[in-house]
């Protein structure tokens, strides 16, 4: 019988960082997945997720967020993409059984989802500048309350989608920026009280917004 992957991770705050986006992502899309991408021992793990998942062959409007931990020095390389429902059910048993250790199983379902083909570059990051995180956060507010009031019961699939591309996909002030990078920040709770500007970068077709807690990488 084959073993169930495991994540080896270096330290508890690794685990409840991993925990917490797990959660916030899940409260986008219970039926969301996550991509675990574990460079092997003693690196990092990258774990994804999908705030928006875009539209049309190159998915245009593909907002992904990512947060990175530490590995254990024995790590093994893995890169799965796995329901978020899965990790949810393990962190609530941990804690449920007061399991502190740093290995995680990794759900055995995998899946597929049409994001998680898609790769953004590794390198070729150009600096645009930053984005005060008052105005992501300003967006990701206004964004919202147009997408429910916008949005009233019997509203059709198409009309939702329609809006949504419209709203997520308006820049930030002046910037390059679109307000999905607002959402993904506000949502995955990668800003903190106090917090200075975020950081952007283009690699060819791609944007990031960086903050201390974590990425938005965008295909706008």
């Amino acid at each position: 019988m084959t073993q169930p992957a495991t994540l080896s991770l270096a330290d508890g705050e690794s685990v409840a960082d991993l925990a917490t986006l797990v959660r916030r992502a899940a409260r986008l899309d219970e039926d969301g997945a996550i991509r675990l991408q574990a460079t092997g021992a003693g690196g990092v793990l990258a774990a994804w997720v999908c705030v928006l998942p875009g539209a049309g062959l190159l998915r245009s409007g593909l907002t992904l967020g990512l947060r990175t931990m530490a590995l254990a020095a024995d790590a093994e390389a893995l890169d799965v993409t796995v329901p978020l429902g899965g990790l949810t059910d393990r962190f609530a048993r941990r804690a449920a059984t007061g399991d502190s250790s740093t290995t995680l199983a990794v759900p055995p379902t995998t899946l597929a989802p049409p994001w998680a083909a898609q790769s953004p570059p590794r390198g070729g990051w150009e600096p645009l500048g930053g984005i005060p995180a008052e105005e992501l956060l300003a967006a990701a507010r206004a964004g919202i309350a147009e997408v429910a009031t916008g949005s009233p019961e019997g509203s059709g699939a198409a009309a939702v989608e329609a809006l949504r591309a419209r709203v997520w996909g308006r820049p930030v002030a002046d910037t390059e920026v679109p307000a999905a990078a607002g959402l993904a920040v506000h949502a995955l709770g990668f800003l903190r009280p106090g917090d200075g500007p975020a950081a952007v970068h283009r690699s060819g077709a791609w944007l990031r917004v960086s903050t201390a807690v974590g990425h938005v990488v965008l295909r706008p």
